[in-house]
């Protein structure tokens, strides 16, 4: 029996198990290697469920959910680009895009339509699960940091202003939880040395 839709799904399967293999600047707890694009969204994911009930409007979690699963799916193509690059970032944008195009477009019409949108809502920024999968995919990396002691920080000659101007987006989707990363997972490391005081 031929099922046209059920092969595209298959590929699109097979093609996102890519992710994994996309590094990130992140350790892992342990501090031995880091994380890669699936291990963080994973984690964030199920940050999401537990720590929805702070967002700061009502949300959808499941839609929450899925947003966080395939916000850097595009990474595939595009690479990751480290939060604090400035060069990187001036193409992140025509990357991704293009990257998004191909990767959901491998999908049947409707299913990659779908998730194309749900990665584009992501990318703007505007509606509450948009703004909260945005607090996740900041204050993960956040705790990571901290837990390892600023490791990757310390590697790349962080600045405690670019991770503040980071945070601006975090706080869109979760005062509590903004105020709770500077406090307890920024400020530290700054008297620790481990985020430069500028």
């Amino acid at each position: 029996m031929e099922n046209i839709e059920l092969d595209k799904l298959f590929d699109f399967f097979r093609e996102i198990d890519k992710e994994k293999f996309i590094g990130r600047q992140t350790y892992l707890t342990n501090a031995v290697r880091k994380e890669n694009d699936a291990e963080h969204a994973w984690h964030a994911a199920l940050m999401a469920i537990l720590l929805s009930e702070y967002a700061n409007e009502k949300i959808d979690v499941l839609k929450t959910v899925l947003m966080i699963l395939i916000h850097d799916i595009v990474e595939i193509d595009a690479g990751d680009t480290y939060a604090y690059d400035d060069e990187g970032k001036k193409t992140q944008q025509y990357r991704e895009q293009a990257a998004a195009e191909r990767l959901f477009g491998i999908l049947p019409s409707e299913k990659g339509k779908y998730l194309y949108d749900l990665w584009q809502e992501f990318e703007l920024c505007q509606t509450p699960e948009a703004k909260f999968a945005h607090t996740m995919d900041n204050i993960q990396p956040l705790m990571l940091n901290d837990h390892t002691n600023g490791l990757a920080w310390k590697e790349h000659g962080v600045h405690l202003s670019q991770v503040l101007k980071r945070q601006k987006k975090t706080a869109e989707g979760s005062s509590v939880l903004c105020e709770y990363a500077i406090d307890n997972l920024i400020m530290p490391n700054v008297e620790k040395g481990n985020l430069i005081n500028n």
